[in-house]
């Protein structure tokens, strides 16, 4: 069985990233060799990431009670961390929101980006990633066009999802779907979801034989 966590980062219901979960999830329902969650970022309600998480660590151990926001920060800590390491396979739909990624998703990789747990360094002062046994998946929608080499530099959402879990902490992208231009080319908005849509399906069945 291989667990697959869907990191879910649009709360809008009409969101395109919001159609590609769907139309992901329920693709991946018809594989019993799956094992799917969502970690809703949006649910969660994560506090940002800061100093009364440090706080917290510290009350925590020498026995303190906590405030309620120092709570809230170790819990996300520890539901986004124990969710990662439970996962084979991690798949992040989200937009592009003003040019990078919405902050709840911001939060759930604060949460986990961090050292002697996603990466390390060796003695060199290396970076070494811990996560290569896991596989991602991007599932990415953006109203303008953004893959043109002018416009890439300046996309800050798919770009930085890749650094920071393809580079830092190692895992192997599987799949990549991306839907652009919807936004800027309105009367072909309705076949650029729905082509998206058929390469999401694509992604999702793919997964079944990649974790065979």
């Amino acid at each position: 069985m291989t667990n697959v966590l869907v990191v879910k980062a649009n709360n809008r219901p009409d969101g395109v990233s919001t159609k590609m979960y769907e139309t992901f999830i329920a693709e991946v329902a018809n594989n019993e060799g799956l094992n799917v969650t969502t970690f809703d970022v949006f649910e969660e309600n994560m506090p940002y990431f800061g100093q009364e998480l440090f706080n917290a660590f510290g009350k925590a151990q020498a026995g303190e009670e906590l405030s309620a926001i120092q709570e809230g920060s170790l819990a996300a800590f520890n539901k986004s961390r124990e969710a990662l390491t439970a996962a084979d396979v991690v798949v992040f739909a989200f937009p592009l929101w003003n040019l990078t990624i919405p902050a709840a998703l911001q939060s759930f990789i604060d949460y986990t980006y961090g050292a002697g747990y996603s990466f390390k360094y060796n003695e060199q002062g290396q970076l070494v990633s811990l996560m290569t046994d896991k596989k991602y998946i991007v599932l990415n929608a953006r109203g303008g066009i953004y893959s043109t080499p002018q416009a890439n530099a300046s996309e800050m959402s798919v770009n930085y999802i890749n650094a920071v879990i393809g580079g830092v902490y190692g895992m192997e992208k599987i799949d990549e779907v991306i839907i652009e231009g919807h936004a800027s080319n309105p009367a072909g908005a309705e076949q650029i979801i729905a082509d998206g849509l058929e390469k999401v399906k694509a992604a999702a069945q793919n997964l079944a034989k990649v974790t065979a």
